[in-house]
């Protein structure tokens, strides 16, 4: 079994967690996640299984979109609810302080990653070091949010939050968004939930638990929820090789035009990548057009034997 299946990460489940749940519900020991997600944090969590193990780097890289609640007045080490109160401040600000400063963080921003996060410095994680009481110097990094939209603003109550969903580039941590805009505003902030509502082409709605997983293996249904690796490609168009040239395919190595057949473009040159597949249909990778060659550009095929 070779894929993508879309899983609906639960709270209190670290990416970590999901992968190995995943590897005893389908007996398979080759599987891997594509980026991680806050344990308490819910949502997409695209994992990749077999071949599509392939697919995770190049996942990771794609956007993401984020349904987040942001507690208004509220600071903390964590930059979200989980963490210890460092500062605690009068929320003094109308809607529309809100919808514009929220507006400013649209396009790329220089963000600094919290200190709880699961990036490495000399070979540690920073949630390590942080766990350790250490706070090191963290170099910003650009990060894009391509939209924010404002769902509810909520200034009458005791508790003072603001609903948003944010469009935005691999990297970026909700959670600093969240502080970011709460030090813009001048009461601090921090983030009270986060729901991940796609990644690149894969949506919530298409989403299945574990214990849905679980269900659909013992029934005998789960190959109808994973995604065939050679469909993340679906904007390539595909051609094939002719028998002769399967094996050069297989182990990767430069075409000539002439050996490919039942293509669905006429002029390659025209094309940046193609899908191609050897003479009996099997998907074997992404190649490109150079030179009057086909180079390949990332290659799925693995023998059986």
């Amino acid at each position: 079994m070779n894929g993508i299946i879309n899983v609906y990460k639960e709270k209190g489940f670290t990416s970590h967690d999901v992968v190995a749940k995943l590897r005893g519900i389908l007996h398979m020991k080759k599987i891997g996640h594509t980026g991680t997600l806050d344990p308490d944090a819910v949502g997409v969590l695209p994992v990749c299984i077999g071949k599509g193990t392939k697919l995770c780097g190049m996942i990771t890289d794609w956007g993401k979109t984020y349904e987040t609640v942001m507690l208004l007045g509220t600071v903390t080490d964590t930059l979200d609810i989980s963490g210890n109160i460092i500062k605690s401040s009068e929320v003094n600000v109308t809607e529309l302080e809100i919808m514009d400063v929220c507006e400013s963080f649209v396009g790329e921003y220089e963000q600094v990653p919290p200190m709880y996060s699961a990036i490495k410095v000399g070979g540690k994680k920073l949630y390590e070091l942080a766990r350790e009481g250490k706070e090191i110097e963290r170099k910003p990094r650009k990060v894009k949010i391509d939209s924010i939209r404002i769902n509810d603003i909520d200034l009458d109550g005791k508790v003072k939050t603001v609903t948003m969903t944010v469009d935005c580039s691999k990297g970026t941590y909700i959670r600093s968004l969240c502080d970011d805009i709460g030090r813009k505003l001048g009461c601090g902030a921090c983030m009270k939930e986060l729901k991940r509502t796609r990644v690149g082409d894969f949506f919530i709605d298409d989403t299945l638990t574990l214990n849905q997983i679980a269900a659909s293996v013992l029934k005998g249904e789960i190959g109808n929820f994973v995604k065939p690796v050679d469909e993340v490609f679906c904007e390539y168009p595909k051609a094939y090789s002719k028998k002769a040239f399967d094996i050069l395919l297989h182990n990767g190595g430069k075409l000539e035009i002439g050996s490919l057949e039942n293509c669905d473009f006429e002029n390659v040159s025209e094309i940046e990548k193609i899908r191609l597949y050897d003479s009996l249909g099997v998907f074997t990778g992404i190649y490109r057009y150079e030179d009057g060659l086909l180079i390949p550009e990332k290659m799925f095929y693995e023998s059986d034997n």
